[in-house]
């Protein structure tokens, strides 16, 4: 059991990040903004995809990916905007290349576990530079991938929401 501190956190869990934007569709991208949600283990509410075999279910409820490398992959002149990758939640000032499977994070009231990179496929073409998707391949460029995330604890989340890295 962890000590908890003045705001009932577990000791070492403080605030890194921020949640930039949350997107949902009714299938495929891009994903639209939307201010805020109900999260479930199922994932986002309203979020729908038309490929069950490689996205959705318990274990990839939801994508994140940092606005922070939205920004860098802006700069290298793709035409990446937030929820052309499929994200479903957009988080800045998250040390992002130290994220990956078994890591815990809370996202306002909601907490998640991290299972899994997200292997990019030609339906994000269109965010890239000649359809270069190998550029948020985690095999490719490490530290640079979508990560899909199990719901851990379900509640509202919203834009603008803390993130803790847990």
């Amino acid at each position: 059991m962890h000590a908890l501190d003045l705001f009932g956190r577990p000791d070492g869990a403080q605030p890194v990040g921020t949640v930039v934007s949350l997107h949902r569709s009714s299938g495929g991208v891009p994903k639209f903004a939307i201010t805020s949600a109900r999260v479930t283990a199922a994932g986002m509410e309203g979020d729908r995809q038309r490929n069950l075999r490689h996205h959705g279910g318990p274990d990839r409820a939801l994508c994140l990916y940092s606005a922070d490398l939205i920004d860098a992959l802006r700069a290298e002149g793709h035409p990446v905007a937030p929820g052309t990758l499929g994200e479903n939640v957009l988080v800045r000032g998250v040390p992002w290349d130290g994220l990956g499977p078994g890591v815990r994070l809370r996202l306002g009231e909601v907490e998640i576990e991290l299972t899994a990179f997200a292997h990019p496929c030609r339906n994000i073409a269109g965010s890239f530079r000649v359809g270069a998707i190998e550029r948020v391949s985690v095999k490719r460029h490490p530290g640079w991938s979508r990560v899909y995330a199990r719901v851990l604890r379900p509640g509202l989340l919203a834009q603008g929401d803390v993130v803790v890295v847990l």
